[in-house]
């Protein structure tokens, strides 16, 4: 009796994640089969197979929203904020949960509270300052305003893995003749390695796919991330949905792959994230 309950359990649990996987791929499927579409074909039934494969539309999408440049602006962008608010994030991450004090609780609600404050807030005062000073357009400047939106969720994660650690692991290294820096560095970075890799990944994938703020501090069609460029491809009144739906895969494809190579990573670091602390 149990082991047909067992059965018939796992027989639904399948079901179930069969169906999940069928919503969840059906989209990407139909993306991939109409960037490979003639655009009077996606219009009359975008269900159907091509009648013949049109590989040009990605030639062509390449080419109209220039996506090799726009493709490194996006890494390039990217790379520097990631850089930054892991780098920063860990040791703040590090001072707040080893550190007490009252002013550290008030900047532990303060970045709290940015968390909760939406880009567009403060998005126009901070143009503004970017222009007087002759950062638009500047892949660098736009870098650190990514990392100053994502810093406050790494700091919170990163800081769980922090309080998980034992405090005898960095006083028997300071008694072993290690100073502070080298008990970060050598000690704790390495312990707190998927809390890191699980922040470069979420906040890599939504810098990647941000177009707000990239489209408000990169205004020079050399200086635009593949996002920006994807939406110059819609006409005012027709668009070709073929070379859309190719330039679409083009900037997926990068973070899907990579993705794909640090999945089992990314998630063992979000369990031990939601566990630890």
């Amino acid at each position: 009796m149990n082991q047909t309950l067992g059965r018939g359990t796992l027989l639904a649990a399948y079901f179930i994640l069969a169906v999940a996987a069928t919503v969840a791929l059906f989209p990407l499927s139909l993306m991939v089969i109409s960037a490979l579409k003639k655009s009077t074909e996606i219009v009359a039934n975008p269900l159907a197979l091509p009648s013949s494969w049109q590989w040009s539309n990605f030639a062509r999408a390449w080419t109209d929203a220039q996506l090799g440049r726009s493709l490194l602006n996006s890494a390039e962008t990217a790379g520097f904020a990631l850089l930054l608010i892991c780098s920063t994030g860990s040791m703040a991450a590090y001072a707040l949960a080893r550190r007490t004090g009252p002013g550290l609780r008030w900047i532990s609600a303060y970045l709290l509270s940015t968390t909760t404050l939406p880009i567009q807030l403060y998005l126009f005062p901070l143009y503004f300052g970017f222009a007087h000073l002759g950062l638009i357009d500047n892949v660098f400047a736009l870098s650190v305003v990514y990392t100053a939106v994502f810093s406050p969720f790494a700091i919170f994660l990163l800081r769980t893995y922090y309080l998980a650690i034992p405090k005898e692991l960095e006083e028997a290294a300071i008694i072993d003749g290690a100073n502070r820096w080298q008990v970060f560095t050598k000690v704790l970075l390495p312990l707190v390695s998927p809390g890191i890799l699980t922040v470069a990944i979420i906040s890599g994938l939504n810098i990647w796919n941000e177009f707000l703020i990239s489209s408000t501090f990169l205004q020079a069609h050399d200086q635009q991330t593949a996002v920006v460029r994807f939406y110059t491809l819609g006409g005012q009144y027709t668009s070709d949905w073929g070379e859309i739906m190719a330039a679409a895969i083009l900037i997926v494809a990068p973070v899907v792959v990579f993705f794909l190579l640090m999945q089992r990573r990314f998630i063992q670091g979000m369990a031990s994230g939601s566990v630890k602390g």
